[in-house]
């Protein structure tokens, strides 16, 4: 049985996808997912199963399409991979966009960085690091809004949360 994280993507944030994480963790438990728990109200899941890291994506992206009548994407991650997102960091404060693959270095290239943004590759994802608050940024970087972020804070206590 396998332990992974999952995020998802445009759920309970800026009035789009709404969905209760009690509902999510009930429609998870339903498809067959066990442990299921649920980390604030933005779609964030640790849960476990016997399936592999993308049929868990493929499993929680139909049960989201079916619930929310819209697709919604889903990042699927196992607490090693998380440990080494966490480890990579070169920031000491940044946002964690999450891809399903490695991100090219040709997005580096398109990146308008207004206020003194950087961007780090990681192996499926990138560190984004906002030196005035991501709240003031006008950053654009195309092909990031393929992916989900999270702060450092989020993927800390998920990873405590894989690790109980």
């Amino acid at each position: 049985m396998g332990l992974y994280i999952a995020l998802l993507r445009a759920v309970n944030v800026g009035g789009t996808g709404k969905l209760a994480m009690a509902r999510l963790r009930e429609l998870c438990e339903a498809a067959g997912f066990e442990a299921v728990r649920t980390y604030i109200q933005s779609g964030n899941l640790v849960l476990q199963s016997s399936l592999s890291p993308a049929e868990v994506k493929s499993a929680l992206e139909g049960l989201l399409a079916r619930e929310l009548g819209k697709p919604h994407a889903v990042f699927v991650r196992t607490p090693r991979e998380l440990k080494d997102v966490l480890e990579q960091n070169p920031y000491p404060q940044c946002q964690v966009v999450f891809l399903d693959q490695s991100p090219p270095q040709s997005l580096l290239e398109k990146v308008v960085a207004p206020e003194g943004e950087q961007l780090f590759l990681g192996k499926r994802e990138v560190y984004v690091f906002y030196p005035n608050g991501i709240g003031r940024s006008r950053l654009k970087a195309p092909g990031l809004q393929e992916g989900t972020g999270r702060n450092l804070n989020t993927l800390r206590r998920l990873l405590e949360m894989a690790d109980n």
